[in-house]
């Protein structure tokens, strides 16, 4: 089994969302313990610019140097997901949505041709078999609302690649006070303990 963790957390390992991500890789290897890990951090990602663009539709043998190597890290991180059986994102919420990190990683699998395809009966995503498990911090209250955009973006974007298993666990409250924030994370461990592949 290979796991693949994406931290997109500015905070790195102080992050609530980084913590819960870690807290569910360990227990996909405590129920597999010879799975392998690779771990990406979505902050390293760069954005999808003009160069970007410029380097992704220029065909291989004619790119320069330059092109080729900033095409090398898309298809290094796209590597990771095809690789990967199970994924586990580490989600904050940032101004009601994703961090600008975990749309760099999402705008960089996203290809045509590689992990998603147009047919005559519509697109069809490319990386299908996989578990999805979405780790959400948020410092108030989301879940089942209208401000929660968040996961109906993640389940459209992920489900359009294939990826249709999705999990999401979460630590909501986190900046209603300490109590609020001990709740969170209690409960967002007892579910991650329930957990299976």
């Amino acid at each position: 089994m290979n796991i693949l963790q994406v931290n997109s957390s500015v905070r790195g390992v102080a992050s609530a969302s980084t913590r819960l991500a870690s807290a569910i890789t360990a227990r996909l290897q405590a129920l597999s313990p010879a799975a392998s890990l690779t771990l990406r951090d979505a902050s390293a990602q760069p954005i999808l610019d003009e160069a970007a663009l410029g380097a992704l539709f220029t065909p291989t043998d004619a790119r320069s140097p330059a092109q080729a190597a900033r095409a090398a890290i898309d298809d290094a991180t796209i590597a990771e997901v095809q690789a990967a059986d199970a994924i586990v994102i580490g989600v904050p919420m940032y101004n009601f949505g994703v961090p600008v990190q975990l749309k760099a990683w999402i705008d960089a699998i996203c290809r045509a041709g590689t992990t998603f395809r147009y047919t005559e009966n519509g697109p069809e995503g490319l990386l299908k078999g996989k578990k999805v498990y979405i780790a959400l911090a948020r410092g108030g209250l989301y879940k089942d609302t209208p401000a929660d955009s968040q996961v109906p973006y993640l389940k459209s974007v992920l489900g359009f690649l294939g990826m249709k298993d999705i999990t999401f666990i979460h630590a909501e409250g986190l900046s209603l006070g300490e109590d609020a924030a001990t709740k969170a994370f209690a409960d967002a461990d007892a579910e991650i303990a329930t957990l299976a592949l």
